[in-house]
């Protein structure tokens, strides 16, 4: 695992003393919603260190004092029933190419509480928790002075890929009718289909300008018409309809990239949806094998050092300070 690291390191062209500092914070509860709790990675000039999370092997250094000025921003919405540290291999590949990384737990939709997981108003609050997470990182959080306002990114996995959508502007159609609602075992669509309506509006973030989305869903509430409207850029990541055992692979990101208006669009030959996730501790193989078994053959920490290459190169692309100016939204 080290060394796949420090060949990640090399390939973006980073001294290995580089590293991603993380830290704990909270948004508390206020009249926008329950309190979120959220990690944040940061550049750091300290050497990683090997943590346990949860589990989970991190590569960080705790509390680390962040480095740089300016800096863009990159919130990470989860998958369903996921959690902050799901994609952390990724968060500390942005920040060692010089990104702050927000990730959240949305609340009722965590591996602790699904208490609200697959329901409407689950679909209605994930968009709303992003923009509370920007408000945080841009006016509360202790280090906020260091964010370039005009440089924020998003990436979404799963259902944070619907996450991620809603917040660029997709504007879901959530109401009674939509196809292929009526036969799925979303609670959302059975709520939908027995004519219950969102109590407010799904919020968009135009501060968002840059967004890499994997297997989003669910696909079938975004209206091609509205999809063709984001001008926000798009990469666009699909796992293989190859390895849809599992009911997961495959599933959207095609029908997505029809209703996109010239997206980004990579295609990963053998990816089971959770390849996406990051690569799981022995530990976690054991406790969930379902996220952590890849097809034979493939090799996920191979495929992440791919991945995190293409990103950076698009946020850097799309987030570049000589584009930061205001957007005529």
């Amino acid at each position: 695992m080290r060394r796949a690291l420090f060949a990640f390191y090399f390939l973006l062209g980073l001294s290995v003393a580089d590293a991603a500092g993380v830290r704990n914070f909270d948004i508390p509860a206020d009249a926008a919603g329950p309190g979120i709790r959220l990690l944040v990675w940061t550049p750091c000039a300290e050497a990683p260190q090997e943590m346990d999370a949860r589990g989970a092997i991190f590569f960080a250094v705790p509390g680390c004092a962040v480095t740089g000025e300016k800096l863009p921003l990159i919130v990470i919405s989860h998958g369903r029933r996921g959690w902050f540290g799901g994609h952390h291999d990724t968060a500390a590949a942005l920040a060692d190419a010089g990104f702050v990384v927000a990730a959240l737990n949305h609340p009722g939709d965590t591996w602790r509480d699904t208490s609200r997981t697959d329901s409407l108003s689950v679909l209605v609050e994930r968009p709303a928790d992003i923009k509370r997470l920007i408000d945080y990182m841009l006016d509360g959080w202790p280090d906020a002075a260091r964010i370039d306002a005009r440089r924020i990114g998003l990436y979404g996995f799963s259902f944070g890929g619907y996450t991620g959508l809603a917040v660029i502007g997709g504007n879901p159609a959530l109401r009674k009718g939509l196809p292929n609602c009526a036969t799925s075992s979303l609670l959302a669509c059975k709520q939908l289909e027995s004519g219950e309506a969102p109590d407010l509006p799904v919020t968009s973030d135009p501060r968002v300008r840059a967004a890499v989305i994997v297997d989003p869903y669910p696909a079938f509430v975004f209206p091609e018409k509205k999809l063709k409207e984001v001008a926000v850029p798009v990469q666009l990541w699909s796992s293989d309809p190859s390895q849809n055992a599992d009911g997961l692979s495959g599933c959207c990101a095609a029908a997505i990239k029809q209703r996109l208006s010239a997206p980004d669009y990579h295609f990963v030959t053998n990816a089971k949806h959770f390849s996406f996730l990051s690569t799981c501790t022995q530990k976690e193989a054991q406790d969930n094998p379902a996220a952590c078994t890849d097809a034979p053959g493939f090799d996920r920490v191979d495929f992440h050092r791919r991945l995190h290459a293409e990103m950076i190169v698009f946020f850097r692309k799309h987030l570049a300070e000589s584009q930061s100016g205001p957007r005529n939204d």
